[in-house]
C-alpha cells in the first residue's frame, strides 16, 4: 500500500501523456478486451476449467464496470449465471451476482444470493453490501453499524468509501472527506482508477457545499492518476455547468456521450442546453433519453424509475406521470431519496398536503443536503407553510450557496 501523500507525489512527478498516445483508460479496456477473447473459447468447455471460467467471468465484470455499457452489463450478467450454472454456487460468482442485482435495483434476487453467502459464512465485502442494502431499505443508523463492523474485519478502501458516503449523506463532510483520504491510503499503487473513483467522490463532495475550486482539484487529480476516463470528463462537465461556462460542458458531454452513451448524460445535456436557452438542441438529447430509459424499463429493469421520476417532473411537467414512477420507486427501495422524489413528483402534480406529509419523511431521515432543501422548501411554501419553507431555503442556501447552479442530481 501507498500513502495518499506518496500516491500525490507520484501523480505530480508523472510526466503529460502525449495527446495521440493511449490513456490509461484505452490501456485497460485494450487489455481486458484480449484478455476476454483469449479466455472466451474455452470458458465454459467441458471439463470446464474452474480457474479460466472464474478469470473469465471475473474479466467481463471488470470490463462492465469500466466502459459502463448496457451490453457489457448483459455479458458479464449471462456470464455470471452461466457460471453458477455449469461450475457451481461458488461464493465468488454469488458475490458479483449480488452486487448486479444491487447496481440493477433487482433487490430482492440480491437479498437472496446475499443471504446463501451468508448461509455460507460470508466476509467483510458480504457484510457491506448488506449494509447498503440495508441504507437502501431506510436503515440508516444500522447500516452504519455494519460498515463499522465490516471496516472492523477488513479496512479495504471500498468498505472505508462506503462509510464516507454515509458521513456525506447524514454526517459531517469533514468527517467523511478524512474517510475518503483512509480509503486513498488502502490503495495499491496498481489501483489508479479506484484512486481516481475515490477522488470524485471527494470532488462531489466539495460541489456540493459550492466549494467549486476544491471540487476541481480534485477532478484534475482523478484526471492525472487514471487518463481518458469518460466519468472524470463526465464530473468536469457538470462542474463547467456549474461555473457557467456552458459551452464548454456542452462539448464535453458530447464527447463523453459518444464514448458512453448512456440516457442519464443525454439528459444532462439536454438539461444544459435547457439552461442556455437552447431548448431546439435540447429536445433530441431529451428524446434519446426518454427512449432508452422507457426501452430498459420494457427489459424488466427497474434501475431507471428515479429518472423517469425526475425526467417527468422537471423535463416534461408531467406531474401525473412522474408520481406513477415515483411510486414504482418507492415499492422497490424506501428511503430519503425516492420519498423525496415521490414529494417532488406529487407537488409538480398539485397534491400539495400529500407532497408535505412525504417530503417529511425523506427530511426525518437526517439527510444534509441542499437539494432536498431547497425541494422541500417550495413544497412548505406550495402549501402554505411561509416561515418554513423560508427555513428551508436558508438551510440550502447555508450548505451550498450555489445550489440553485447547473448540477446532476446523482
Amino acid at each position: 500500500m501507498v500513502s495518499a501523500a506518496g500516491l500525490s507525489l507520484a501523480l505530480a512527478s508523472l510526466s503529460p501523456r502525449s495527446p495521440g498516445g493511449p490513456t490509461d483508460y484505452d490501456i485497460e479496456l485494450t487489455g481486458l478486451q484480449k484478455e476476454i477473447a483469449e479466455l472466451g473459447q474455452k470458458a465454459f468447455a467441458p471439463p470446464i476449467d474452474v480457474e479460466r471460467a472464474t478469470r473469465f467471468v471475473h474479466r467481463l465484470n471488470q470490463r462492465a464496470y469500466l466502459t459502463g455499457g448496457p451490453g457489457d452489463f448483459k455479458a458479464a450478467d449471462a456470464a455470471i449465471a452461466r457460471a453458477v450454472q455449469d461450475v457451481g454456487p461458488s461464493p465468488p460468482f454469488y458475490f458479483l451476482k449480488a452486487n448486479l442485482d444491487f447496481k440493477f435495483h433487482r433487490l430482492d434476487r440480491a437479498r437472496d444470493t446475499l443471504a446463501a453467502l451468508s448461509r455460507s459464512g460470508g466476509n467483510a465485502h458480504t457484510a457491506a453490501l448488506n449494509a447498503s442494502m440495508t441504507f437502501q431499505d431506510g436503515g440508516y443508523e444500522e447500516a452504519k453499524r455494519e460498515y463499522q463492523l465490516a471496516i472492523e474485519k477488513n479496512p479495504t478502501w471500498d468498505n472505508l468509501a462506503r462509510l464516507a458516503y454515509w458521513e456525506a449523506k447524514f454526517g459531517d463532510p469533514q468527517t467523511a472527506d478524512r474517510l475518503y483520504e483512509q480509503a486513498e491510503d488502502a490503495i495499491s499503487a496498481k489501483g489508479m482508477r479506484s484512486y481516481a473513483w475515490v477522488e470524485l467522490e471527494r470532488g462531489v463532495l466539495s460541489l456540493k457545499r459550492g466549494r467549486h475550486r476544491e471540487a476541481l482539484a480534485h477532478y484534475r487529480r482523478a484526471e492525472k492518476a487514471y487518463s481518458g476516463y469518460w466519468l472524470v470528463d463526465e464530473h468536469l462537465a457538470e462542474l463547467l455547468g456549474a461555473e457557467r461556462k456552458f459551452a464548454e460542458a456542452a462539448a464535453l458531454y458530447e464527447t463523453v456521450i459518444a464514448r458512453a452513451p448512456r440516457p442519464e448524460f443525454q439528459q444532462a445535456l439536454g438539461d444544459l442546453l435547457l439552461v442556455m436557452g437552447k431548448a431546439d438542441r435540447a429536445r433530441p438529447w431529451h428524446e434519446r433519453a426518454l427512449t432508452a430509459y422507457l426501452e430498459s424499463v420494457e427489459r424488466g429493469e427497474a434501475h431507471y424509475y428515479h429518472h423517469l421520476t425526475g425526467f417527468y417532473a422537471d423535463v416534461r411537467g408531467d406531474g401525473a406521470e412522474a408520481v406513477r414512477w415515483a411510486r414504482k420507486d418507492v415499492q422497490l427501495r424506501r428511503n430519503f431519496m425516492t420519498q423525496e422524489a415521490l414529494a417532488w413528483a406529487l407537488y409538480r402534480n398539485g397534491q400539495f398536503a400529500e407532497a408535505l406529509d412525504t417530503i417529511k419523511l425523506a427530511l426525518s431521515s437526517g439527510v444534509i443536503d441542499a437539494h432536498l432543501f431547497f425541494h422541500a422548501a417550495l413544497i412548505h411554501l406550495g402549501a402554505g407553510r411561509v416561515e418554513e419553507g423560508k427555513r428551508l431555503l436558508q438551510q440550502a442556501a447555508d450548505i451550498n450557496p450555489r445550489f440553485e447552479e447547473f448540477h446532476v442530481h446523482r
